[in-house]
């Protein structure tokens, strides 16, 4: 097994939960952790000033994106995607396989790599694990994914089982494409919602060797239940030794289910998507400001809460802003709801630290409340 930058440095003794940091170029990230997404380069609505502020410690950018704007050969010549957006923490970036899966009809899966249309000008373009890797490794990123094939839900055990094979043999080929630039790369676990075939990948996966595995393939549309299934299912075959990274998931509820399970870094376009989209996320559950009911509300979002925005503003305020669509309404309610995000995987590190994950639990579903008609 690969060498991992990953170090253990406490462990639940009441379940799979646990804390730990990863080495990289850019610094230390300690887990588990949320990263917010910056796909082109920007987590929407925040400056990188912003994104630290809300204590957030790695960002994730995506190769597909990127490579498609403003390319990967320009963001090289300004010395990397750290020094052309002005962030000096660590990155990861995805390679682009669910990007990829998600044009449907304007890509096609070979066993070379996918051909696709840009989705910007219908132009024709091709990316192999090769190319994947060239590209990330000219962004720089201090993590890099495998390029690897998303599979739809539904999807026959026989669909399954041929992308999760194709998979492997990238992620092969993305492992001997590597030229020791010292960024890490961790293996993507595809295998559908068959929990065996995600075992065997595993196993596929760590003979190889990589940095850290993912899993990859979970909320593209499977029941919420089938989801928790899965993971309960494969997180517990991950090594124990490297990073266990769960892609693209999710609601503040699916982050403490992860880390209950031993899972050490999410990400998700759920806190900024929907702070763009008026709905926040508070200690008593989710918030629409555009209500009624808040137009005369002096009180912050969450009066637990320590954020820029909750120090300063008023729930009127902020409906006010929303409903004018000022774009000052995006910025507010992005960094509260980073700032909730990141404040949950905190607390959440402590509790582990302290043993006490399962009271710490407890306590988050009992404060989850729909009790915002009140007044």
């Amino acid at each position: 097994m690969n060498a991992s930058p990953y170090t253990l440095l406490s462990r639940s003794t009441e379940c799979q939960a646990r804390c730990g940091e990863i080495a990289t170029l850019h610094g230390v990230v300690q887990t588990p952790v949320f990263m917010p997404v910056g796909t082109l380069g920007t987590v929407k609505a925040m400056t990188p000033e912003n994104v630290i502020e809300v204590g957030a410690q790695i960002i994730l950018g995506n190769t597909y994106h990127l490579y498609i704007r403003p390319g990967h050969e320009l963001i090289r010549s300004f010395g990397g995607l750290h020094q052309f957006m002005h962030w000096d923490g660590p990155i990861l970036t995805d390679s682009g396989g669910f990007q990829i899966f998600s044009l449907q009809d304007l890509a096609k899966i070979t066993e070379e790599g996918a051909a696709f249309r840009s989705h910007l000008d219908g132009a024709r373009l091709f990316l192999s694990p090769e190319d994947a890797i060239e590209v990330q490794e000219a962004l720089g990123s201090d993590i890099m994914m495998v390029l690897d094939t998303c599979i739809p839900y539904p999807a026959t055990r026989e669909e399954v089982a041929k992308a999760t094979a194709l998979t492997a043999r990238w992620a092969r080929r993305c492992r001997e494409a590597q030229t020791g630039t010292g960024q890490h790369l961790f293996g993507i676990v595809q295998g559908g919602m068959y929990a065996d075939m995600r075992r065997e990948a595993i196993e596929q996966l760590v003979e190889i060797g990589f940095d850290g595995y993912a899993l990859g393939g979970l909320s593209v549309g499977e029941p919420k239940e089938m989801m928790k299934e899965m993971l309960a299912a494969t997180a517990s075959h991950l090594p124990a030794t490297h990073a266990r990274y769960l892609m693209g998931v999710g609601t503040p509820e699916d982050l403490v289910e992860g880390v209950y399970h031993g899972i050490d870094m999410f990400d998700c376009v759920m806190p900024t998507r929907n702070a763009r989209n008026g709905m926040l996320f508070t200690s008593q559950g989710r918030l629409v400001i555009k209500n009624a009911c808040f137009q005369h509300d002096q009180r912050p979002l969450d009066v637990t809460c320590g954020c820029y925005t909750c120090r300063h503003y008023s729930r009127a305020y902020l409906r006010h802003l929303f409903q004018s669509r000022e774009i000052l309404a995006y910025q507010l309610n992005s960094i509260h709801n980073l700032y909730y995000y990141c404040t949950l995987m905190a607390g959440m590190r402590s509790a582990i630290k302290e043993d006490r994950f399962l009271d710490f639990r407890r306590t988050f579903y009992e404060q989850r409340t729909q009790l915002f008609e009140e007044h």
